[in-house]
């Protein structure tokens, strides 16, 4: 495997997405980064993975954006929701804050994988829509090269401060299936749940954004997200990317509540049955769970809609909890076979391409924030099985769960990151 001799034989990854920018009010987890960096090295990783919010620094010319980036959030919607929960009111100077992040980096012997959420949901946080409506402006052939011209200023940004040798490696953008850049298939009439269908209509474009990175950067690795969310040929990846980075979200039985609940779909009658017997006693009518009017662009592009929100904000964590743990022995097979096989198609194919593995996010699946499934004794089961799977496949880089970050409760449970921490960069305990 190309590995860079500067970096880690093995990557533990804690995930910080876009949350080290927009929770960094008093009070919030990144209002102090010195502090979670020595969280993060007392656990035991060594790499972070962010949205460096490259189409927020650097314009798609790869033009240097004037002023300060202004962050707001979705009022009531999202307070008991994942990566949605901020206060908003942030005022940052978006270029000083980045090197902040490396400065702290570097003094704690840590390393950055960037990305960028910018056609997912880091545009949602932004206090108005002026530059999430540019963002979106751009034609979907285009964004790509867009995304590649300003990912490639912000690492000429860090390497001009001394940088260089803490960058992991880059993203062109998170899970590319997902979001606004898939509106490039849709266009193609592709439907926009058929992930097998977009990956091969977006692969001549993301192919095209990595080898811009990859001429621009040769010596830092490039490469773009995929998750492993459906089966599909890992041919229609971009076959230039120099790291197999890929998502593991089992769902199993997640998918069976989200099935039943209706919250991923469109039709029908909701909140029904099955949705409803989640719910606090206190939850509000659905039909008046809504943006203030004027907001419906924060949600332009993001994956996540309203009737999740609903039930992630409104459920009762023990009932939503009891669900998943009544019904989990009917899924348990499954989702251990599906971890095998996924790992075992990626790694065969890394392998014949001799470039490194990176599991960026995992396991289970999007829960409420203040739901214990994943953190519980059977998501670390799963966490931990998916782990050792990884290692025993030669994995370069892996999560210990999505969850394991400072802006969630699972950060708290430092005992076990450091046990799993330890496994991964150093094998069993003698």
């Amino acid at each position: 495997m190309n590995i860079p001799e500067y970096l880690p034989r093995r990557l533990t990854i804690s995930l910080w997405d876009f949350s080290w920018y927009t929770m960094t009010q008093p009070g919030e987890p990144y209002s102090d980064l010195a502090a979670r960096f020595k969280e993060l090295v007392e656990r035991g990783y060594n790499t972070i993975r962010i949205c460096a919010m490259p189409l927020f620094l650097f314009d798609e010319h790869g033009q240097q954006r004037p002023g300060t980036l202004r962050f707001g959030s979705l009022g009531e919607i999202g307070r008991r929701t994942r990566w949605y929960n901020c206060q908003g009111g942030a005022v940052l100077d978006g270029h000083a804050h980045l090197l902040e992040l490396f400065r702290q980096a570097k003094a704690h012997g840590c390393y950055v994988i960037l990305s960028s959420w910018e056609y997912q949901q880091s545009a949602t946080f932004l206090e108005t829509s002026e530059l999430a409506r540019q963002l979106q402006q751009i034609k979907p052939q285009n964004r790509f090269m867009a995304l590649a011209k300003a990912m490639s200023r912000l690492i000429d940004f860090l390497k001009e401060n001394g940088y260089r040798e803490q960058i992991a490696y880059a993203e062109l953008h998170n899970e590319v299936e997902f979001g606004a850049l898939a509106q490039v298939g849709v266009e193609q009439g592709i439907l926009s749940d058929d992930g097998p269908a977009l990956i091969a209509s977006m692969r001549p474009y993301v192919e095209e954004g990595i080898e811009y990175l990859r001429n621009a950067h040769r010596d830092i690795l490039i490469t773009a997200c995929y998750t492993l969310a459906s089966n599909y040929s890992k041919d229609d990846v971009a076959p230039n990317v120099q790291v197999a980075h890929f998502h593991l979200y089992l769902n199993g039985v997640l998918q069976e509540l989200m099935d039943a609940t209706g919250i991923r779909s469109e039709g029908g009658t909701f909140p029904n049955a099955a949705a409803s017997a989640l719910l606090r006693d206190d939850a509000p009518d659905f039909a008046d769970y809504c943006l203030p009017e004027g907001e419906e662009w924060r949600l332009q592009g993001n994956p996540v809609g309203l009737r999740l929100f609903y039930l992630h904000d409104w459920s009762d964590p023990d009932k939503w909890d009891l669900f998943l743990y009544d019904r989990y022995h009917a899924h348990k097979v499954a989702m251990l076979e599906k971890t095998d096989q996924r790992y075992e198609e990626i790694g065969s194919w890394a392998e014949r391409k001799d470039i490194p593995v990176v599991i960026g996010e995992g396991y289970v699946g999007y829960t409420p924030l203040y739901t214990n499934f994943e953190e519980g004794p059977v998501g670390k089961f799963i966490a931990e099985y998916a782990i050792r799977k990884a290692l025993q496949l030669g994995f370069w880089g892996m999560v210990l769960c999505s969850n394991c970050a400072p802006h969630h409760p699972f950060w708290q449970d430092a005992q076990w990151q450091k046990r799993m921490n330890e496994l991964i960069l150093n094998g069993e305990p003698t």
